[in-house]
């Protein structure tokens, strides 16, 4: 028998080694630099992305970890070769990881305080208006949508400009700021309302106006807060972590849904009343609640790090040139782009439903149409639970994979309406089979756009991605109650399962075509 020499044998072991690493550079979760192996083999295939830097902190990094030369001598190379072997990739997947994460943990605390505030101060405007603008004869219909008008309009003026100087600004400084000012524009309420008492502009109370003022001034800034929010989120939590920090991340919005509109009301008439008794009479406890959660909000993101470098080497370009930028981008990478019309395609759905829930619980018994609160709480439900699953599970499967049965499922669930309009219980679990499969189609496609975009067009993107979806939500809007009038309500439903299918094998076939490895984290 052929015996092997010590030098022999070391060539063998480091051989194998190498390869062993090399297999594991294709691994997507695996965790020495996935960033720059997804980029590397990014431009191989597509030399549009040659144009977009990369991110300096990670290319640090990874250039200090390079192996080091062959033929340097190692204090105790069997050693390192056996921890090299046995060393695997990290497995945890589910919640529990991402919740460990302190930077994390304080970036959902603050998202929680957040947009629990952001569901709530609409229940605040309306019981302001109710309480000191309406008359008893009059409705307040017209109140309400003048301050729908001023909380839309800055999402539509301003969403996709204020992505493009997020990624110029600290992100942790525009959540803190963005916060801390909404909950200060909030507590100033009662002193803008008290002093303008009595006075008028025109035909309408100086205290109205002032609260439209007070609406479009939260808006706009939550237009700057949503884009940091996303992009900080692949800044702090590791790459085959993000699946779940999304699925935790729809799941607390949906929850805030749900919560912020079904207990807003007694909430705030609890909080009236324990301020007017402990403050002699003063009714400022609506607007206490509301503000001191948008600053609780910024405070608990104080403690949050970012890891980012400021760099101020250069001006920086006209802000149209880097929204250019962020136009060009989306248009180079076809997936960015497919996940960004399929976003767009589950909210203009999302928004049709909102207007047909008045009609279906119209029609179905035992419901009134004031209920349709009822069936959309039932969505938020869905959506939850779907957001869960695919914190847990989604890992298993592809992003297109999860979007198809998320599309197939969501088409089904809408032609399961379609027939099932009056009947109470049975449209209840369609609508809630809808919300969850939504979660399979929203939750990897957002995932998608944060991990196939660079930091430093992150804000632009995500910029560009709330401008497109709140100006794609007026089509829908606008266009479902009058094609229910003419083509009625289980048309309607089956043409928004015609579009769910749609999207779904549009994503799988563009996924499919650019071969990507990226498709699974």
């Amino acid at each position: 028998m052929m015996r092997l020499s010590d030098s022999d044998l070391r060539i063998s072991v480091l051989a194998a080694t190498h390869h062993k690493m090399e297999e594991r550079e294709n691994v997507p979760d695996y965790q020495s630099s996935p960033e720059r192996a997804d980029r590397q083999w990014s431009n191989a295939q597509d030399p549009e992305m040659d144009k977009y830097p990369a991110n300096p902190e990670t290319d640090s990094n990874t250039s200090n970890s390079e192996p080091a030369a062959v033929g340097q001598p190692t204090a105790e190379p069997t050693a390192e070769i056996s921890e090299a072997l046995s060393e695997t990739p990290e497995k945890d997947t589910g919640f529990l990881p991402v919740i460990k994460n302190r930077n994390f943990l304080a970036l959902w605390s603050g998202q929680i305080f957040s947009q629990l505030a952001d569901k709530v101060y609409l229940v605040l405007t309306i019981a302001l208006v109710a309480s000191r603008f309406q008359a008893p004869d009059q409705s307040i219909s017209r109140w309400v949508s003048a301050i729908m008008i001023a909380f839309t309009i800055p999402a539509v003026l301003f969403g996709a400009a204020a992505g493009v100087y997020v990624d110029r600004w600290p992100k942790k400084a525009v959540l803190v700021a963005t916060n801390l000012l909404r909950g200060g524009f909030v507590l100033i309420l009662p002193v803008l309302l008290w002093l303008s008492d009595g006075f008028e502009i025109g035909q309408l109370p100086l205290g109205f106006c002032l609260l439209l003022l007070v609406t479009f001034l939260v808006s706009t800034l939550t237009q700057f807060f949503a884009p940091a929010e996303q992009s900080v989120i692949p800044l702090i939590v590791e790459r085959h972590h993000l699946l779940s920090a999304n699925s935790l991340y729809t799941t607390t919005m949906m929850g805030s849904v749900i919560i912020g509109f079904a207990v807003g009301e007694p909430l705030l008439a609890l909080a009236d009343t324990l301020f007017t008794n402990l403050g002699g009479g003063i009714g400022i406890g609506k607007e206490i609640v509301v503000g001191g959660s948008y600053a609780f909000a910024g405070v608990l993101l104080l403690s949050m790090k970012t890891g980012e470098k400021s760099e101020a080497e250069h001006e920086p370009p006209h802000p149209l040139a880097d929204l250019k930028d962020g136009l060009r981008y989306i248009n180079d990478q076809p997936k960015v782009r497919n996940a960004l019309i399929q976003l767009i395609i589950l909210f203009s759905i999302f928004a049709a439903l909102a207007v047909l829930a008045v009609r279906l619980a119209e029609m179905l018994p035992g419901m009134k149409a004031s209920q349709f609160g009822f069936l959309l709480a039932a969505v938020g439900v869905g959506m939850a639970v779907g957001a869960t699953t695919v914190g847990y599970l989604g890992h298993k499967f592809s992003h297109s994979q999860l979007s198809l049965i998320g599309s197939v499922g969501m088409a089904l669930a809408l032609l399961g309406l379609s027939a099932f309009t009056h009947h109470l219980w049975i449209s209840v679990l369609f609508i809630t089979l809808l919300g969850l499969f939504a979660s399979l189609v929203g939750v990897p496609m957002q995932t998608t756009i944060q991990s196939e975009t660079p930091e430093e067009m992150r804000g632009k993107v995500f910029g560009l991605q709330n401008n497109a979806t709140n100006i794609a939500l007026s089509l829908p809007l606008a266009l479902a109650g009058v094609a229910e009038t003419f083509l009625g309500l289980p048309a309607v439903f089956l043409a928004l399962a015609g579009l769910a299918i749609a999207g779904g094998v549009l994503t799988w076939y563009i996924f499919r075509s650019t071969n990507s490895k990226v498709d699974r984290i």
